[in-house]
């Protein structure tokens, strides 16, 4: 594979947004081993835009590395600085599942009930809403009720 070829706004752009990014791999003193690269490529998966550090006092056996793990992912090399390797790979994209009969989870909601006298505190309570049931104006919990379905004239009679 060969690495990814970005001009220079690109190229900017990506390193301000690695500049808030920590190390996600570490590159010890054995090198590029099977287990780094598999993080590595993992890394890129989930994320796109990955910080190395390597471990290593050598400068231009990080920037081979930079420039063996951008060919070897397709990934782009985006900057080298210090012990600091940045590479970026567009992410994969993810087909979610999709449920129709997946309901809304439980929601906890506060109902405030305010006192009748004018200084009192309000009484505050919290309460679990399921997804089939909804709050009402008084702070009590109500199933909802399916909707109704029409009913054609040949059913009822």
């Amino acid at each position: 594979m060969t690495a990814i070829k970005l001009n220079i706004q690109d190229r900017k752009q990506l390193r301000a947004d690695a500049h808030h990014l920590s190390p996600v791999v570490m590159i010890g003193n054995d090198g590029l081993t099977a287990a780094v690269k598999r993080e590595i490529d993992a890394a890129l998966n989930a994320h796109g835009l990955i910080k190395v550090r390597v471990f290593s006092d050598d400068r231009t056996a990080r920037e081979t590395m930079l420039v063996d793990l951008s060919e070897e992912f397709n990934a782009a090399p985006i900057q080298h600085i210090g012990k600091l390797l940045i590479l970026w790979r567009e992410k994969p994209m993810v087909d979610k599942a999709f449920d129709e009969n997946r309901m809304p989870g439980p929601r906890e909601m506060k109902v405030m009930k305010y006192s009748k006298r004018g200084g009192q505190r309000p009484e505050v309570r919290t309460l679990t809403v399921l997804g089939n049931e909804r709050l009402t104006f008084g702070g009590k919990v109500k199933r909802v009720q399916p909707k109704q379905k029409s009913v054609k004239k040949s059913q009822l009679g």
